[in-house]
C-alpha cells in the first residue's frame, strides 16, 4: 500500500516530524520484523508516496522508498525526489519543497513597479516612472512557472521638454544725442521635471549691450540630457525720440550733430557767402520733441566792420572765423598788375561770396596811401600799419591770401586768375564741409 502525507502551508519548516512512539504491531506478518524505524515523512506544499517491503501498512520501516512530489508552484529545494530508509533509522536525504520564484525585476533610474505577490509564481507586477518619463514597453510582467517573467522588461523615457522663460522686454529709448539704448537682462535657466535645473542655454540674436534704433528678435534654447528641446523668444524695441525734420532759413546751411533730428540733437546754421547773420545760430531737439526757439536770419548786409580801430591787428581780429581776406597792395592804382587783377575780380565777386572771402586794397604811398574795404576807406596811418603787420612791401605789386584763422597762406608777386584763387581756397581747412553745406542748399554761382 502507498502511504500519502500532505502538510500545511506553513512558510520555512524543513525539518522532518518526530518519529511515532516505537511499540509491537500485530498482525499476520512477523511483528518484530516490521517495526517502525524511519521517522514518517511529511512534507510541506508537498505530497508523498511510500513503498515498503513489508507491504502497504509499512511506509517507514527500513528499507522503505518514497517519492516526493512539490504542489504546483513548488519545487524541490536542495533535496532528493525519493528517499530510502536506512538501518541509521534516517532517511537517505533531505527533502523540502519551496515556491517557485522568478529572478528579482531590475531597478533602472527612474523607474519603479508594484507586485501582487512579489516575486512568486503567478506574481502580476506593474511598472510606473517617476514624473517627467514615459514607459517604453510592456506595463505588466508575470512570473511563469519555469521562473522567467512573460516578457522583457521595460524602460521609463524621459520626454518632457525643459522650460525655459525668457526676459520680459518690451521697449527702450534712446539716450540724449544717441541712437542707442542699453539694454541688459539676466540670463534664464531651464527647468526640466527629470533633470532639474539646466543652465546651459544659447543664445541666438544680439546678446546685451547697446542696441540700435528698430526691433530686435532673440531666443534662448536649452536641452535635457535626452536631447528634449526647450526654447522660448522674446523681442525689445529701441525707440529714438525724434524731433519734427527741420530745413534750414532762406541764404542759410545747416550742420546737425549726431542723426539731425534725434533727442539731444544740435543744429547750428551759417549763412552762405555774402549774408550775416542775425539771432541765434543753434537750435536742440527737446525731450518733448520741440525744437528750441530761437530767431534766426540771413540778410544781405554789410559786415560792420570798424575801421576806426588803433591797430592793424584790431581790424583783422574782426574777421576772425569770419571771413577770409583777400589784400591787394600796389603802388599806384595804374599799376597794370593791379588794373589787370582787379578787372578779373569784379567779374568773380559772387565765387569771392560764396567762399566768405572779404578784398581790401592798399593802393599809393605813405602819406598818400589809400585803404579801403569795399567802400569804406581805412585811414592811412592804419592802412600802413596792415603793410608793415604783413611784410607787403609797397614798391612793387602784391596780393596775400589769409584764411579764417589769420593764418597768411598765400602770397603773389603777379596777378593770377579768379579760378586759380578759388582753387586754392577750396583746399583750405574748413572750406571742404563748406562747399558739402553749399551743394545740399543749393547754393551755387550760375
Amino acid at each position: 500500500m502507498v502511504q500519502t502525507y500532505q502538510d500545511s502551508r506553513e512558510e520555512g519548516t524543513t525539518k522532518p516530524f518526530l518519529p511515532f512512539s516505537l511499540k509491537i504491531w500485530h498482525g499476520s506478518p512477523d511483528p518484530q520484523k516490521w517495526t517502525p524505524w524511519c521517522a514518517p515523512i511529511k512534507v510541506k506544499h508537498g505530497d508523498v508516496s511510500c513503498r515498503s517491503p513489508g507491504g502497504e501498512y509499512y511506509g517507514n520501516v527500513m528499507g522503505s522508498s518514497c517519492k516526493i512530489r512539490c504542489k504546483k508552484g513548488y519545487e524541490m529545494q536542495h533535496g532528493h525526489a525519493e528517499v530510502v530508509c536506512l538501518a541509521s533509522k534516517h532517511w537517505s536525504g533531505n527533502y523540502a519543497c519551496r515556491e517557485i520564484r522568478c529572478p528579482k525585476l531590475q531597478m533602472p533610474v527612474n523607474r519603479g513597479y508594484k507586485c501582487s505577490d512579489s516575486s512568486y509564481l503567478n506574481s502580476r507586477c506593474e511598472f510606473f516612472c517617476s514624473p517627467g518619463y514615459n514607459l517604453k514597453g510592456p506595463n505588466t510582467v508575470t512570473c511563469q512557472y519555469h521562473k522567467t517573467w512573460t516578457s522583457g522588461e521595460s524602460i521609463c523615457v524621459d520626454v518632457d521638454v525643459p522650460v525655459i522663460k525668457c526676459p520680459n522686454l518690451k521697449e527702450k529709448t534712446a539716450e540724449p544725442s544717441r541712437l542707442t539704448a542699453r539694454v541688459t537682462w539676466d540670463t534664464p535657466e531651464g527647468k526640466d521635471t527629470a533633470d532639474g535645473i539646466l543652465t546651459d542655454v544659447t543664445l541666438k540674436g544680439k546678446p546685451p549691450g547697446h542696441f540700435p534704433e528698430g526691433l530686435h528678435k532673440m531666443s534662448y534654447t536649452v536641452y535635457d540630457r535626452a536631447g528634449n528641446k526647450g526654447s522660448c523668444r522674446f523681442s525689445v524695441r529701441v525707440r529714438v525720440r525724434r524731433c519734427s525734420p527741420m530745413t534750414p532759413p532762406d541764404n542759410s546751411f545747416m550742420k546737425c550733430d549726431s542723426d539731425g533730428n534725434n533727442y539731444g540733437a544740435t543744429c547750428e546754421f551759417k549763412c552762405t557767402g555774402g549774408y550775416e547773420l542775425q539771432g541765434s545760430a543753434a537750435r536742440v531737439c527737446q525731450y518733448g520733441l520741440t525744437w528750441s526757439c530761437f530767431i534766426m536770419s540771413c540778410h544781405v548786409t554789410a559786415m560792420n566792420i570798424n575801421v576806426g580801430v588803433r591797430t592793424a591787428s584790431g581790424l583783422l581780429d574782426q574777421f576772425y572765423e569770419k571771413r577770409r581776406l583777400l589784400i591787394i597792395s600796389a603802388p599806384t592804382a595804374a599799376n597794370h598788375y593791379y588794373r589787370f587783377q582787379m578787372t578779373d575780380l569784379q567779374h568773380a565777386q559772387c565765387g569771392l561770396d560764396l567762399r566768405h572771402v572779404t578784398m581790401i586794397e592798399l593802393v599809393g604811398i605813405y602819406p598818400a596811401q589809400i585803404g579801403r574795404i569795399r567802400h569804406r576807406l581805412i585811414p592811412p596811418g592804419l592802412a600802413l600799419q596792415l603793410r608793415l603787420l604783413l611784410q607787403i612791401s609797397h614798391n612793387n605789386f602784391n596780393m596775400v591770401m589769409i584764411d579764417k584763422q589769420g593764418m597768411d597762406r598765400e602770397r603773389y608777386t603777379y596777378p593770377i586768375t579768379s579760378a586759380q584763387i578759388f582753387t586754392t581756397i577750396d583746399t583750405w581747412q574748413g572750406r571742404i564741409d563748406e562747399m558739402v553745406q553749399q551743394q545740399e542748399a543749393g547754393h551755387t554761382c550760375q
